[in-house]
């Protein structure tokens, strides 16, 4: 939801594709273990490439990211994120332009998912686990 948003406000041309990533599983807290589910199809050797993140946890999943397009050797890579968790950075990742800056609760909603549910709500959300 954020991409599609962010996209219709850029007044420039520009080519959209999709890397998948997966650090959660169907649990709440993300491991160390980043997963390519997806990979782009399209050549970025040369172009100017933004990541678009929903949100920035420990920063794991970004550096793994930027490792593997930074090999592809764009011309530049920036990245922006709806939303940023920095009490939980573990890796020191640049982040160029950030939505909002969240404390450490677990969110969902407008695209962000807890085991594949509640990504379609029109809001964000904090999760409120009953005991």
């Amino acid at each position: 939801m954020f991409m599609a948003d962010l996209v219709r406000e850029i007044n420039l041309p520009v080519e959209i594709d999709f890397m998948t990533t997966s650090s959660y599983g169907d649990s709440m807290s993300t491991s160390h273990d980043v997963r390519i589910r997806k990979d782009l199809d399209g050549d970025i050797k040369g172009k100017h490439v933004l990541i678009v993140e929903d949100i920035i946890d420990t920063g794991y999943t970004l550096q793994k990211v930027r490792e593997i397009l930074n090999l592809r050797e764009p011309l530049s890579l920036t990245i922006c994120t709806l939303l940023d968790k920095p009490s939980r950075r573990e890796v020191d990742v640049p982040v160029d332009w950030v939505g909002f800056t969240i404390p450490d609760e677990f969110v969902v909603g407008y695209g962000i998912d807890y085991a594949q549910h509640h990504r379609n709500l029109g809001y964000i959300g904090k999760v409120i686990l009953e005991e």
